[in-house]
């Protein structure tokens, strides 16, 4: 009976989720003005090249001016699909109001001076490692790269929004890592759940303006950042991470809008990542009140188990760490 009872459910709920799909209410990008951050690589340059293909005008924001020009390059080459698109790459540092207030501006000025309809938060970087290792300025540097990077472009784009008018979005990209963490993530995991924070508060209060809020936690994509954080990953964090099966960043794009069209608020685009959604989701909207519970379910019998498996890697990874500590003088220091 249980069996038949589940089966139903996901009957019924994959029948609903069809309909949403073919829903006319579904958000469309054509020819909406989607203002990206982290724009020039990774997941922001995918999600660049499919709402190009969507036919919306894309602005693109990073520091790296070479990696601009070629992201802006490859949207012209690969995704424009008319010339009226109005397709525009900017180099600015986003981790404090000023500059993130100053790179806005400068979106808005090439349409007129009007806010983009869509903020898609896409910036950051994590450098892994051990807390004991870590420093004040390291791990203010953590919460400014996971957290203020995304949260002072947010705070700019709202205000204009709400001055303006604008019923537009505004898309935050956490991470797994704001659902929960493990060795190795502690000055990136906090800013992480932050902006999971954030995001509930502001889902409630841009209500009162037609403001949509959506946040996305994709597991392990495989883009530039990622090598780069590899770089200082302590190896008990590799070694939990081993089995975990990444995506590549136009799949994981996929996702993320895939949610935000649908009207998601939190987004997942794996079933991991729908499981710790569902088993942590407290107050926040179903996105499928059938599905949602069977993932909650599953969580409830599987993150416990993995949780278990988790602390028995960091535990029998003691003597080798000790030994690490030791070389790095680390028991010496004052």
């Amino acid at each position: 009976m249980l069996a038949v009872f589940l089966l139903s459910t996901i009957t019924l709920a994959c029948l609903v989720s069809l309909l949403a799909m073919f829903s006319s209410n579904q958000w469309n990008p054509k020819g909406k003005h989607c203002y990206i951050t982290g724009g020039s690589s990774g997941l922001g340059l995918s999600l660049a090249l499919l709402l190009t293909r969507q036919g919306a005008h894309v602005s693109i924001v990073a520091r790296d001016q070479q990696k601009l020009r070629n992201a802006l390059d490859e949207l012209e080459e690969n995704s424009r699909q008319n010339p009226e698109q109005k397709l525009n790459s900017y180099s600015f540092s986003l981790n404090n109001e000023a500059a993130a207030a100053e790179a806005y501006e400068s979106v808005c000025a090439a349409h007129g001076g009007r806010s983009p309809d869509a903020i898609f938060l896409c910036a950051g970087t994590a450098t892994p490692g051990f807390f004991v290792e870590e420093t004040e300025a390291s791990q203010r540097k953590g919460m400014e790269m996971a957290y203020w990077v995304s949260a002072c472009t947010a705070l700019v784009a709202a205000k204009r929004m709400v001055r303006e008018r604008v019923a537009g979005k505004i898309v935050f990209v956490s991470s797994f890592c704001g659902y929960m963490s493990f060795v190795g993530y502690s000055s990136y995991a906090p800013g992480k759940h932050a902006l999971r924070g954030l995001a509930e508060t502001l889902r409630s209060e841009l209500l009162l303006y037609n403001i949509g809020v959506h946040i996305f936690f994709p597991g392990t994509i495989y883009s530039p950042g990622y090598v780069e954080e590899n770089k200082t990953k302590p190896k008990i964090t590799l070694k939990i991470e081993e089995s975990d099966e990444g995506l590549q960043p136009d799949r994981v794009a996929e996702a993320l809008l895939h949610g935000v069209q649908n009207g998601n608020f939190h987004i997942s685009g794996e079933l991991t990542g729908h499981i710790f959604r569902s088993s942590t989701r407290g107050a926040t909207p179903y996105n499928n009140v059938f599905i949602d519970r069977i993932y909650s379910l599953i969580g409830s019998i599987a993150l416990p188990l993995w949780r278990r498996g988790v602390d028995s890697m960091v535990i029998g990874h003691k003597s080798e760490h000790d030994a690490y500590l030791a070389d790095k003088g680390f028991f010496e220091q004052k």
